[in-house]
C-alpha cells in the first residue's frame, strides 16, 4: 500500500452493533452557543473530529473557557459574549464552523481574522457575508469572497432575509447575529433546511418563533435574548451513520445496527429514499433526547431498485447524496438525483467528484448540470467493477463512499488522502473493521 492511500477489499459480510460518531451540526453548534451563552454548558456525545476541534479551539480564541472532560464529554465557560481574539482564527476544514462563528462574532465589536487549510480558503463565504453585511458587519476579503478573511462586528441591525439557495449554514449565521442585533430578525426558508439552530437556541433560553406561510418557513428572533448555560446531548450523526447503513445494504449476508442515530425529519431524506429503493432497513427503540428524535437504525443486505429522487428532497440529505449514489451502483435500473447544485460547493465539487469515481469503477453514470443518474449493475448481467484508485481532492465523504464501493466489488477500491476522514468520522476503518469489513 503506497502512503496516503487507504483500501477496500470485498470479503466477508458485515456483522454487529455500533455506535455512529456525534452528529457534527450539533456539535459545531453546542460549542457555539455554550461560548456566547453566559454560565456552564455541559456536553456528552461531542464529536472529537478535526473539524469540531477547530470550533473548540476558536471558542477559546473569542474567550471561552473550553475543556475536555472525557471521551465525549465537554465543558464550556461562557461569557455572555465573544472577546476579541489576539491571532487569526484558522478552522481546518470546518465549513460550518466558520460560518456559524462569523455569524456569531458579527454580533460584536471586534475585529477577527479567519482562514483555513486549503479546501477551506477555496469555498466561497459570499452567501454569508452578503446577509451579515447588510445588518451592518464589515469584511475585507480574498475575491469571491474567499478566506483569510477578516471580519468586523457591531451595531448590527434587524432584517428579513431571504435565503437564495436552501443552506442552514447561512439561516444559522444570520439567526446568531440576529441575537445581538437591534430590532427583529427574521430568515425566509422556501425551502426547509436542518432546523438544529432553532431548537438549539431555544435550549439556551431563546423564544424563536417559527410559522409556514403560504408554504415557506418563516423564522422570526426577537432581540435582546440572551443564551443561558444548559446540558446537550449530541445524537449520532445520519450522515455518517450512512456509510455503515450502505455498506449493509450491499453486502450480502450483512446485518449491521447503528446505536443512537439522529433522526431530525430534516435529516433523515437518505433513510427515506433507501426504503423507496427497498431496502431492509428498521428503526428500533425511538425516543426523544434533548428535543431531537433518535433512534436505533438496522440495516440489512436487500436487492434495491433505482428510484427518482425529488429535488425537494435534497436539504434533507445534501451530505448524503455520494453514500446514496454507491447504494444505486449495486440497485437494479436507473437512480436519478435532482437537485444537486449545492452539492458543487462542499469540500470539494462533490457532484464531479462522484460521478468520476463511480466511473472509475466501471459504474455508469450520467450527468447533466445538477442532476446525477446512476445506472445500477443488479439485473444487468454485470457487476460493479472497483479496481479504481479514486483522487478525493480531500473531501471526505468522498473518500469513505467509495470505500464502502469497494467492500462489494469485484476488485478492491483505493482512495487517496485518507487522513482526511478524520474531520467528520474519526476511526471510521476501526469501527468498519470491527463490522468485518477488509479496509487497510
Amino acid at each position: 500500500m503506497a502512503p496516503g492511500i487507504l483500501t477496500a477489499r470485498p470479503g466477508s459480510p458485515l456483522k454487529g452493533r455500533i455506535r455512529a460518531p456525534g452528529d457534527k451540526s450539533i456539535s459545531h453548534r453546542a460549542l457555539i452557543f455554550g461560548a456566547v451563552a453566559s454560565g456552564i454548558t455541559e456536553i456528552s456525545g461531542l464529536l472529537e473530529g478535526d473539524d469540531v476541534k477547530r470550533t473548540a479551539a476558536a471558542m477559546r480564541a473569542f474567550g471561552a473557557d473550553v475543556e475536555q472532560l472525557g471521551e465525549g464529554r465537554w465543558r464550556v465557560a461562557g461569557r455572555g459574549g465573544f472577546a476579541e481574539p489576539g491571532d487569526v482564527v484558522d478552522c481546518g476544514n470546518a465549513g460550518t464552523g466558520v460560518r456559524l462563528i462569523m455569524g456569531a462574532a458579527a454580533g460584536f465589536a471586534l475585529s477577527a481574522t479567519f482562514t483555513g487549510d486549503a479546501s477551506l480558503r477555496g469555498r466561497p463565504m459570499m452567501r454569508v457575508l452578503r446577509p451579515l453585511s447588510q445588518m451592518g458587519a464589515t469584511y475585507l476579503c480574498r475575491e469571491g469572497g474567499r478566506l483569510p478573511l477578516t471580519l468586523k462586528g457591531g451595531s448590527l441591525k434587524g432584517l428579513s432575509y431571504r435565503l437564495p439557495e436552501p443552506s442552514a449554514q447561512v439561516k444559522s449565521a444570520v439567526l446568531l447575529a440576529g441575537l445581538c442585533a437591534e430590532g427583529v430578525t427574521e430568515v425566509i426558508e422556501p425551502e426547509a433546511t436542518r432546523d438544529h439552530t432553532e431548537r438549539m437556541l431555544r435550549a439556551f433560553g431563546v423564544r424563536v418563533d417559527v410559522k409556514d406561510v403560504g408554504g415557506e418557513r418563516h423564522i422570526r428572533l426577537e432581540p435582546g435574548q440572551a443564551l443561558t448555560g444548559t446540558r446537550i446531548a449530541v445524537p449520532g450523526d445520519p450522515s455518517s451513520a450512512a456509510f455503515p447503513v450502505v455498506a449493509a445494504l450491499i453486502t450480502p449476508g450483512s446485518e449491521v445496527v447503528v446505536e443512537g442515530v439522529l433522526l431530525n425529519p430534516l435529516r433523515t431524506g437518505l433513510f427515506l429514499t433507501l426504503r423507496e429503493m427497498g431496502a431492509d432497513l428498521t428503526i428500533e427503540n425511538a425516543r426523544e433526547e434533548g428535543g431531537e428524535q433518535v433512534g436505533d437504525l438496522v440495516a440489512r443486505y436487500s436487492p434495491m431498485k433505482g428510484v427518482d429522487v425529488p429535488p425537494e428532497r435534497a436539504p434533507s440529505m445534501i451530505d448524503e447524496y455520494p453514500a446514496l449514489a454507491v447504494a444505486a451502483a449495486y440497485a437494479e435500473g436507473a437512480t436519478v438525483m435532482r437537485g444537486l447544485g449545492e452539492l458543487m460547493v462542499k469540500e470539494s465539487d462533490r457532484l464531479a467528484l462522484t460521478a468520476g469515481g463511480l466511473r472509475d469503477c466501471g459504474v455508469v453514470v450520467t450527468r447533466d448540470g445538477d442532476m446525477l443518474t446512476v445506472v445500477g449493475a443488479a439485473g444487468g448481467n454485470r457487476a460493479v467493477q472497483g479496481g479504481a484508485t479514486i483522487t478525493t481532492h480531500g473531501d471526505h465523504r468522498i473518500a469513505m463512499s467509495h470505500l464502502v464501493l469497494g467492500l462489494a466489488s469485484q476488485q478492491p477500491v483505493s482512495v487517496d488522502e485518507p487522513g482526511m476522514i478524520a474531520t467528520s468520522f474519526p476511526g471510521f476503518v476501526a469501527l468498519m473493521n470491527g463490522l468485518g469489513a477488509d479496509i487497510g
